[in-house]
């Protein structure tokens, strides 16, 4: 069974649906007994770091989902979801996230050419680090997913997972321990993002 964590912040049902496409239990839900006995937990997020950083803190879903990974419970945070899991962003001021992945938030404008757009948006093709991540086990070097962002993960090196270029590497994927996160939309990319889903289900 999938948690899908909803603390008012996410694109739940594209996510429901993509896990009920590849033949996944999920549920989704904001309270916190529920939570508590989740056998794996995706955390979702569109927005800005610093409102659903407070919603996390204020429902006290934050501090039962860093309880949850400290028992190996394994954890998928998708777009500002896995922003969330790093220690900080820097997104319009300076704001704390979970500290389940080693890193910080900041903008890509920071690290890509003058010249391209932001935010990134449209598909990507994925550079894996070895060893390979088992969330990618059913993807290949090269297959496309899809972006949406103007901020990214840096100061994670060795925790990074995926990376595409946008004229300079960004940090697509991340993970730490059972902890794993997806810059990029699961949901939004295809058969692709449905064997990422996939994997993460068979954890």
């Amino acid at each position: 069974m999938i948690t899908i964590v909803d603390y008012g912040v996410g694109n739940l049902f594209s996510l429901v649906s993509s896990f009920k496409a590849v033949g996944c239990d999920v549920q989704v839900t904001g309270e916190l007994s529920e939570i508590k006995k989740a056998e794996k937990i995706l955390l979702p997020g569109v927005g800005a770091f610093r409102d659903a950083s407070l919603k996390l803190k204020e429902t006290g879903i934050g501090e039962l989902i860093k309880e949850k990974a400290a028992k190996d419970t394994p954890i998928l945070g998708v777009c500002l979801g896995m922003q969330l899991l790093f220690d900080k962003s820097l997104e319009y001021g300076e704001w704390d996230g979970l500290g389940l992945i080693p890193g910080e938030i900041r903008p890509i404008s920071e690290i890509v050419s003058k010249e391209l757009k932001i935010p990134h948006m449209g598909w990507n093709a994925l550079n894996f680090r070895e060893p390979k991540s088992p969330l990618f086990q059913y993807v290949e070097e090269g297959d496309h997913v899809y972006f949406v962002h103007s901020y990214s993960a840096v100061n994670c090196e060795e925790h990074i997972l995926a990376t595409v270029e946008y004229s300079a590497p960004i940090t697509a994927a991340a993970g730490c321990g059972l902890v794993f996160g997806c810059q990029f939309h699961p949901e939004k990319s295809g058969n692709t993002g449905l064997s990422i889903l996939r994997a993460f289900n068979e954890m």
